[in-house]
């Protein structure tokens, strides 16, 4: 494995002074990308759910990404970007850093201050459209669920904030917690309609979400908190015509690794969403 790769929990829970919980991710800066076959082996060998290379190689100053699941390569990977805000803070100081992603250039925010880490990232274009309902139906008989299940202010969609998703979203946080299903059947779903997640949430109110999130595309049961999936569920809401912007989510609750997503849909149809959280350090190493 290549040297270099350091550890950091994003969007944790708690507060500035105590923050717990958070999703892992590895951080990997330096001068050029290694090769993809290498990069490939990294993620595997950290065995966290993404791992986020990142060089400052661009002519305009850009900082080159790629995001690496276990099994595959993603799009984009929002707690990734929050880990890769707060290594990039603590190497360069305060401040905004531009990405270019293999599909869009983001930006991410971090600062470094007092033993606090914060970061924020601001999405790709967050859009939303009505899943097809035999889509549904399949996702639902995955994890074991009906029709009756469905919070009907919020429609199945399939939507993207720099990856796709399916949101379904769910009438009791019940029936978030029993949420079941088998990897394999979850893989070839994901992997066949290009979904990074399916988003399944439950809104306690307007402004408080809970979600889970099965990452089986990435050979992962369940990531414990995905910013991509925040960044696009706010999306969704905003052009819905949902009644808040700004959104906060709790997620990795029945996983045991509490994590806290701060999403705000920026003005306009289809426009990017700004997702912020605390970040960590849990550790350096190869």
């Amino acid at each position: 494995m290549i040297d270099g790769v350091k550890r950091v929990a994003a969007f944790c829970a708690g507060d500035a002074g105590s923050s717990f919980g958070g999703n892992p991710a590895g951080v990997w800066t330096g001068a050029a990308l290694p090769p993809e076959e290498t990069m490939r082996q990294v993620a595997a060998e950290v065995g966290y759910s993404e791992t986020v290379f990142a060089a400052r190689d661009q002519p305009d100053g850009h900082w080159r990404v790629r995001y690496f699941s276990p099994e595959s390569e993603v799009p984009f990977c929002g707690h990734a970007t929050i880990a890769l805000g707060a290594v990039l803070a603590l190497e360069h100081g305060a401040g905004t850093f531009a990405l270019q992603t293999n599909h869009a250039r983001v930006t991410v925010e971090g600062n470094a201050e007092g033993g606090t880490i914060t970061a924020s990232l601001v999405s790709p274009a967050a859009t939303g459209t009505a899943a097809p309902q035999a889509i549904v139906d399949e996702a639902l008989a995955l994890f074991g669920y009906t029709r009756a299940d469905l919070d009907e202010r919020i429609p199945a969609a399939l939507a993207n904030g720099g990856a796709g998703h399916l949101i379904l979203a769910l009438r009791s946080r019940a029936a978030l917690a029993a949420m079941r299903y088998d990897l394999a059947a979850g893989r070839t779903l994901m992997r066949r309609e290009g979904w990074a997640t399916i988003a399944l949430v439950h809104a306690e109110t307007p402004q408080y979400f809970h979600a889970r999130n099965p990452f089986a595309s990435g050979g992962v049961y369940e990531d414990p908190a995905t910013g991509a999936a925040a960044a696009a569920l706010a999306g969704y809401l905003r052009d819905s015509g949902w009644p808040e912007t700004a959104i906060d989510i709790v997620q990795g609750e029945n996983m045991g690794v509490p994590c806290r997503l701060q999403a705000r849909a920026l003005p306009g149809h289809g426009a990017p969403v700004r997702v912020a959280g605390l970040a960590r350090l849990i550790g350096e190493g190869a």
